[in-house]
């Protein structure tokens, strides 16, 4: 059987991937029609997506429209998942603007960040159960996942890797409305430079549970398991009362530094 020429087969693939965005995104997104330089698609309004999105191993780049992947504030996600949305097989390259927003319970799986933004993902909503299964985020300047739910849930992470960060977890110090948030973080390989793996707010009723956690690469000996902070919800900055498990807000076993 006679096989298509390369460049007739990528651009076969890019409408494929194109056309799969479009149906799982709805009327809200749009994506840029040219191909960026390294294969990716421009994001230029956020991917609303309800049930699966499955990028199939697309790129997507964020566009100026939603911000460049700095720390500033107020920048919009490139994907946001409706309560019990599934976000699969896609890397999000530089710019990420502000990632990935969970309005609710919400699935990302094998899904890689290149160059963190302002976040990878934010977690939001009462009751939200998040899973965090493969994957890998590089360059988080500050929060890899941040966490702001409401009201019991729990986020697990595992099987996910994290080079060059500020911190893995961070349940929010200072949101306008606190409540008492699960996590557990398991499987992970960290690679440093990096700050610490979960900052918890131990006056709110945290609880972080960690287990078979890699830590290498230079600087890995000054890498903090945990934060422990007392939290509020004034705004103000959160004040760091610990830096080791605690062995109530924080429990770690199996942590390996290399």
């Amino acid at each position: 059987m006679a096989r298509a020429p390369q460049g007739r087969r990528n651009r076969v693939l890019v409408a494929g991937v194109v056309a799969l965005a479009i149906a799982a995104a709805g009327a809200g997104a749009q994506l840029a029609s040219a191909a960026d330089e390294a294969g990716g698609e421009t994001v230029t309004a956020t991917i609303r997506v309800t049930g699966t999105f499955d990028g199939q191993g697309g790129r997507f780049v964020a566009g100026p429209e939603l911000g460049d992947g700095g720390q500033d504030e107020g920048q919009d996600a490139m994907f946001e998942l409706a309560d019990g949305a599934t976000l699969t097989n896609v890397t999000l390259g530089a710019p990420a603007a502000d990632g990935v927003h969970c309005l609710g319970s919400c699935t990302l799986r094998d899904v890689n960040w290149e160059d963190v933004g302002e976040d990878a993902a934010t977690f939001t909503g009462a009751g939200a159960t998040v899973l965090v299964e493969g994957g890998s985020a590089a360059l988080g300047t500050d929060k890899v996942f941040q966490d702001n739910r409401l009201a019991g849930g729990s986020v697990t992470i595992r099987d996910f890797a994290v080079s060059d960060f500020g911190k893995l977890y961070r349940s929010c110090g200072n949101c306008d409305e606190q409540a008492a948030r699960t996590v557990s973080i398991s499987g992970v390989t960290a690679t440093a430079p990096g700050k610490v793996l979960a900052a918890v707010n131990v006056n709110l009723g945290d609880k972080v549970t960690l287990s078979d956690i890699a830590i290498s690469g230079s600087g890995a000996d000054d890498v903090h398991v945990c934060d422990l902070f007392e939290g509020n919800d004034t705004g103000a900055e959160p004040v760091k009362i610990a830096t080791e498990p605690d062995g109530v807000a924080c429990v770690a076993s199996g942590i390996t530094v290399q």
